[in-house]
């Protein structure tokens, strides 16, 4: 019997677990490498903040006029044609949940090995990130009780966790760090360089995951009123926090002690508390990443699960067990996560998924034009907020960025580019399977 569908808290927790995850824990330090500029910086989460809410917007009127779970693979199918949408639902599984997934298991696992003397082996590493992922797949395979609990659970201790080391750390630190925070003249340089691009895409993929809902929409209660609720309640919540937790590692810990570094939350821990304090925090976040890796693991499966019901060469991935959870998608997405975990470096894998599920994003959001040309009369509950602003303000921050990363990092890129085509091939090849029958 299929219990209660998921509530509003659930699906809001999330979309702020999905979000607060890898990127803000890590990516200052990659940033830092260019950009020492504590106003700069700032701009940067300031502005993806206000790109991901614009895309929150946007998304929560395609996710009312066509509730369907599977995100992107639900809205390009219906709107562009099939084979967009199966791109896009291969995208999202193989790029999207899986690569963010082993990226939050892997940073889980340096985080809590900050508590062990000396340095730790990448063997024990691993061995802890894949030990997390299979945990959780078994969990959320099992009931939407447990699924659910466990992630509301988890979210509200990172918020709270978070806010209390922000606080803790600008009342601790007596002497702030010299890292200026107002503007100066060399800041519009900064601002349209291509180190603001490439930064921008790390910036992006730590706000990845604010079209969470989208991916569970069958499965919550009144989607066509909740939806845009829930998408700019936790956008907004992230925003804060993000722009917060920068600004706290900028004023506690040096710069030169940050750059390069994965860990730049146990840098700044260790440089406010102390070697004994700094571990601890370090401890404490390895402990809120575990939201992330499960909240990828609920949100990810639901696109397999979907592209299951709709290709018979794939309908081993529609499988529901007796509580309506689709337990094989989420076996096989946590066993992909378990291989990149295995098999890939963790900026690689960053900059390559960010840039994939940008352009992912980049082709959704243009379909909101596209709808509303060929079907104007289709019922939407909720309108894009000064529509067409909206949108608009997304594809060109987006786009701009998509092409830094393809000049500057063009393996990365056309690696990107390639998944996608990838997915077009298995696409083509399932259908000519199916005329052959």
């Amino acid at each position: 019997m299929t219990s209660t569908k998921f509530k509003f808290t659930t699906v809001t927790a999330v979309v702020i677990a999905n979000m607060v995850g890898t990127g803000v824990f890590t990516s200052l330090g990659f940033q830092l490498l260019d950009i020492q500029s504590g106003f700069v910086i700032l701009m940067l989460w300031a502005i993806g903040g206000l790109i991901a809410a614009c895309g929150a917007m946007t998304y929560a009127e395609l996710g009312a006029a066509l509730p369907r779970s599977g995100g992107e693979y639900n809205f390009l199918t219906r709107i562009y044609h099939p084979a967009a949408g199966f791109a896009s639902g291969w995208t999202s599984a193989t790029i999207g949940f899986a690569g963010p997934t082993a990226l939050a298991a892997m940073t889980f696992a340096a985080y809590a090995t900050t508590i062990l003397p000396g340095q730790s082996s990448e063997s024990i590493e691993k061995a802890l990130a894949v030990c997390l992922v299979a945990i959780l797949a078994v969990i959320h395979g099992s009931s939407r009780r447990n699924s659910g609990g466990l992630q509301v659970v988890f979210t509200i201790l990172k918020v709270g966790a978070i806010v209390v080391f922000c606080l803790a750390a600008v009342v601790v630190v007596d002497r702030p760090q010299p890292i200026r925070f107002l503007p100066s003249s060399g800041d519009g340089t900064l601002l349209t360089s291509s180190a603001f691009a490439i930064s921008l895409i790390y910036v992006s993929y730590a706000y990845t995951g604010w079209n969470a809902a989208t991916y569970l929409s069958s499965e919550l209660e009144n989607p066509q009123r909740t939806l845009p609720g829930i998408l700019l309640t936790g956008t907004l919540i992230v925003t804060i926090l993000y722009v917060a937790l920068n600004f706290t590692f900028l004023y506690s810990a040096p710069v030169d002690a940050m750059k390069g570094q994965i860990e730049v939350g146990f840098v700044a821990a260790q440089s406010v508390f102390g070697e004994l304090g700094g571990r601890f925090t370090g401890l404490v976040l390895a402990l809120l990443l575990i939201s992330t890796v499960s909240a990828m693991t609920i949100a990810g499966p639901r696109v397999l699960q979907v592209i299951g019901e709709d290709f018979k060469v794939l309908s081993f991935l529609s499988y529901k067990n007796e509580d309506g959870i689709p337990s094989r998608a989420i076996y096989v997405q946590s066993a992909l996560a378990i291989v990149f975990i295995l098999s890939s470096s963790f900026e690689s894998v960053l900059v390559f998924a960010g840039f994939t599920l940008a352009l992912n994003s980049f082709a959704t959001v243009i379909s909101v034009f596209v709808l509303r040309y060929r079907q104007p009369d289709l019922p939407r509950p909720y309108r894009t907020y000064l529509f067409p602003i909206p949108p608009i303000i997304y594809l060109v921050l987006t786009g701009w960025t998509l092409w830094f990363v393809l000049m500057n990092r063009p393996i990365e890129g056309l690696f990107g580019i390639g998944i996608i085509g990838s997915g077009l091939l298995v696409y083509f090849f399932s259908q000519a399977r199916n005329r052959a029958r």
